[in-house]
């Protein structure tokens, strides 16, 4: 199947979900995202600064840039301008950053808090009782330039698709409980959970963004 029809048919597959695709296109060249976009595609994952910031300044402006890689400090002014949503938040130092950086740009940066749901240690990631620290602390009350609106987890690369399910159910409960915490840069509206390979768990489970790659493009294209 083409580029086209499988953006059609992911958005026809979620469209009886609450969930949204966020179509993940990175080492992709550009005209694999115009077919994308072509087909009404506006929502695009990267996982590398360099190749965001080239794609963003070369591809339509209406394009909304989603940041799914784990990001580094010192990249994050790179990405102050114009990303929409960062997904893999995780500790209150990149959250500072994001906020200075957001300031200078004139600009409230919405993010995602990362939380270690899965049973690898390859994955990042804060605990829920790191998560709950984060947010009752003062310095994360006094950042006025940065939003949290939502939580993010990946589960365990398993074939076990109830260890999966366990996993966000478990994300989806402390979503649940934040949303009686909401302050003026934490509101909870997103659950940023499932890949091509457990998207329909995700999905049964409440995630709100769904990260498909391989599925919608062909496999990656390694640089």
């Amino acid at each position: 199947m083409s580029i086209s029809s499988n953006i059609e048919s992911f958005n026809h597959l979620l469209k009886e979900t609450q969930a949204r695709l966020i179509a993940v296109s990175k080492t992709k060249p550009n005209e694999d995202l115009l077919a994308a976009y072509e087909a009404g595609q506006r929502a695009f994952g990267e996982n590398k600064v360099q190749e965001l910031s080239r794609k963003s300044e070369e591809l339509p402006k209406d394009i909304e840039w989603h940041m799914i890689g784990h990001l580094q400090r010192n990249k994050v002014k790179y990405l102050a301008p114009f990303v929409s949503l960062i997904h893999g938040v995780d500790s209150l130092r990149l959250l500072k950053e994001i906020d200075k950086q957001a300031e200078k740009n004139d600009r409230v940066i919405k993010c995602l808090l990362q939380i270690f749901i899965a049973d690898e240690e390859t994955k990042f990631g804060l605990s829920p009782v790191e998560l709950k620290e984060l947010i009752g602390s003062e310095e994360f009350k006094n950042l006025k330039h940065i939003q949290v609106v939502g939580l993010m987890g990946m589960a365990t690369n398993t074939d076990d698709r109830e260890q999966i399910r366990s996993e966000f159910r478990g994300l989806k409960s402390l979503f649940e409980e934040l949303k009686t915490q909401e302050a003026e840069n934490l509101v909870m509206k997103e659950l940023s959970m499932g890949m091509t390979s457990d998207y329909p768990i995700a999905c049964e489970e409440g995630s709100t963004m769904v990260r498909i790659g391989s599925a919608i493009f062909g496999s990656r294209n390694y640089q």
